[in-house]
């Protein structure tokens, strides 16, 4: 049901983002043309021609907003990642539309008009969005339309889902009670009230004083399950199930019918199907050779001022671990004083490390020191986009102290990753950045790679962690 709701106002927010892209490229044509910004003695295109590309543009603006999670649910915080993304998603499409004029070498387009529009149109879906949450958490607020959840046994589980209800008011669930066998009746847990004892669903169904039933079971007390969901699907009460295995188990498991025997794929790695295999590796290859291209006047220049400024190869050689475990040799600019293996190893670089020089504070502020491993990429131990290759020695640490550390290792490590452009690089969690490679490797898609490099081109070069 939850996901019902979550569905409908999704299928309401693309509508209104529809509506709300048309009516700034109008904008933005009116502006451009029918206000002073206009030269009259300067011809221009007609209205209808302009018009011609909106149902295009609409289309692939939403196709965007999809691509930037824009119609995934609310989460703490959710106004400036939403802001956030509104931004990347219209720095997209306003390159993606300019390019597209300059294949088909339509110059009379004026670009001045799409600047507008991508400024208008930020400003609109931003205030649209905050509109719509101000709507549905006014009628909330209100009691209507709310629906109340009663939680069968407690959990680690039961907690997250009650702190998700929360943080997403516009589902309109309201959590009333918590039936448990272990904690006695009338204790506040997370705010919610203790009602009783898991047998009191004899009382509580008939009487229709809930909507919807969660079994959020932990799960030693899997035993009871059979019995409670009997006892609901008797009385009729909507009821749904939430697994305490999710730290095994992921949230979109692979599900297999071996002949009547449901079987679940403890992990969903897309990558590898030969066919995005071959997809990714083709970007890589094409992706570095641009790259390098692009960026060898400046490995030119870092590689002058290091061999001027301090003794020692330019380029540093270290050991990491990539796919499937096998260890390689990653290339980097060397950024540090010439030191010992053993000195190396002991850690990493903190703030203010005196090991770093001051050309190699430089590269690694603006993450230039990277660079040399587009080669890395060409030979095939890296990617482009991927989980950060370790040393390891910290591999070795991490996979006793970490569950599920080790996943990282199913797919190519990457120069840049969705951990990365979200601010963890550097001196930061190692278990929060597991968390990040984890879901960019069970929820890989070629729109999600370029996504995760537009990101690192406007925010993943300066980081204040790099050190």
């Amino acid at each position: 049901m939850i996901r019902d709701n979550q569905n409908f106002l999704n299928r309401v927010q693309v509508v209104l983002d529809g509506a709300v892209t048309g009516l700034s490229y109008f904008i933005a044509y009116e502006i451009r043309f029918e206000t002073p910004l206009n030269d009259p003695t300067v011809p221009h295109l007609p209205l209808y021609m302009y018009m011609w590309a909106m149902p295009f543009l609409i289309i692939a603006y939403l196709f965007l907003y999809y691509q930037f999670g824009l119609y995934r649910s609310k989460r703490l915080g959710g106004r400036r990642r939403e802001l956030v993304n509104i931004i990347y998603a219209n720095a997209v499409g306003f390159i993606g539309f300019v390019s597209v004029l300059y294949i088909i070498n339509q110059n009379d387009f004026a670009r001045s008009m799409l600047v507008i529009f991508a400024v208008v149109n930020i400003m609109l879906e931003t205030l649209m969005r905050n509109a719509v949450r101000y709507v549905l958490h006014f009628i909330r607020k209100r009691g209507y339309n709310k629906k109340y959840l009663l939680l069968v046994g407690y959990s680690k589980v039961a907690e997250e889902y009650i702190r998700r209800i929360r943080l997403n008011p516009h589902w309109g669930y309201e959590v009333c009670g918590i039936l448990d066998d272990r904690v006695p009746a009338g204790t506040m847990l997370r705010g919610v009230k203790v009602l009783g004892r898991i047998a009191n669903l004899d009382v509580i169904l008939p009487e229709n004083k809930v909507v919807e039933i969660a079994i959020t079971l932990p799960l030693d007390e899997y035993s009871k399950l059979e019995r409670i969901v009997a006892k609901c699907e008797k009385s009729g009460v909507h009821t749904q199930f939430i697994p305490d295995y999710n730290r095994v188990i992921p949230s979109r498991p692979i599900m297999e019918d071996v002949e009547g025997l449901p079987v679940i794929n403890i992990r969903n790695v897309p990558l590898t199907a030969i066919e995005n295999r071959f997809i990714k590796r083709t970007m890589d290859i094409v992706g570095a050779i641009l790259l390098i291209i692009l960026f060898s006047p400046i490995m030119l220049i870092s590689f002058i001022a290091i061999k001027a400024s301090s003794e020692g190869s330019a380029i540093y050689k270290q050991e990491r671990v990539g796919l499937h475990n096998k260890r390689f040799q990653m290339y980097k600019f060397r950024t540090m004083e010439i030191q010992k293996e053993s000195e190396e190893k002991k850690g990493w670089t903190v703030k203010d490390d005196p090991r770093v020089t001051r050309v190699g504070r430089v590269l690694r502020r603006t993450s230039m020191d990277e660079l040399p491993q587009l080669f890395n990429i060409l030979k095939g131990d890296m990617s482009i986009v991927g989980p950060r290759p370790e040393r390891p020695q910290f591999v070795e640490k991490f996979k006793e102290e970490i569950p599920r550390y080790m996943v990282k290792h199913q797919v190519r490590p990457g120069l840049t990753g969705w951990a990365q452009v979200n601010g963890l690089r550097g001196d930061t969690s190692i278990k929060d950045r597991i968390k990040y490679d984890i879901y960019y490797i069970e929820n890989w898609s070629v729109f999600f790679d370029i996504r995760i490099m537009f990101m690192t081109a406007f925010i993943g070069l300066i980081n204040k962690n790099a050190y």
